[in-house]
């Protein structure tokens, strides 16, 4: 729908409609049985048709050049933080891997959960539209990291495992082309936090 919203200005009164007719693509996608339009439909009070829907549906997928499966948020800033630390953050680990993983440390624990809680602020802002994933995940895992330097340098035990791993963040080149870009998300994500101190304070 957020990817939908970028390409096609849609009114108020039809956002009803652009939720169910999504949630019935999505559907498509990962269940086995998809809800029926009707059910839908109902949803909406049936304020709409089942020809609207249909055509919102069609007109969704051409928008989308039928590539529903985008990367996301929760994509890169695994990718990233395994890039980083050398751990894996996937929830899963192969059996293969399993002798090789090892559990992060206190600090590296902080710092992904802290870039996790601002990345799901900015799911819920519009101004991070704008945005592509990669570029928002590498945002916020700088934006944690600045956050929790201070804390780090302080807590003695955590210290040696949290400079390395700000060692790893900092020599890895960023894969953002414009530098403005990446500034101007950073800045919107400070004023995220900062305007939303109370969700990130238990992370901190």
């Amino acid at each position: 729908m957020d990817r939908f919203l970028i390409t096609t200005s849609v009114a108020a009164d039809c956002f009803q409609l652009l939720g169910v007719t999504s949630l019935l693509i999505a559907t498509k996608q990962v269940e086995v049985y998809s809800p029926r339009i009707t059910q839908l439909l109902s949803l909406c009070c049936n304020s709409f048709s089942r020809e609207q829907l249909c055509n919102l549906e069609c007109l969704i997928l051409l928008r989308l050049n039928f590539r529903l499966a985008a990367p996301t948020l929760a994509f890169f800033l695994d990718y990233f933080t395994s890039r980083f630390t050398g751990h894996q953050t996937g929830e899963f680990i192969s059996a293969q891997n399993a002798h090789l993983h090892k559990e992060p440390s206190s600090a590296e624990n902080k710092w992904r959960w802290l870039a996790c809680k601002v990345c799901e602020l900015s799911l819920a802002d519009y101004t991070f539209n704008k945005y592509m994933p990669s570029v928002i995940a590498q945002c916020a895992l700088k934006l944690a990291k600045d956050l929790l330097k201070t804390q780090s340098v302080q807590n003695s035990e955590d210290n040696t495992g949290a400079s390395k791993m700000l060692c790893c963040e900092e020599e890895a080149p960023l894969t953002c082309e414009n530098q403005l870009l990446f500034q101007q998300c950073m800045e919107d994500l400070k004023l995220l936090v900062s305007l939303n101190q109370e969700a990130v304070q238990d992370t901190r």
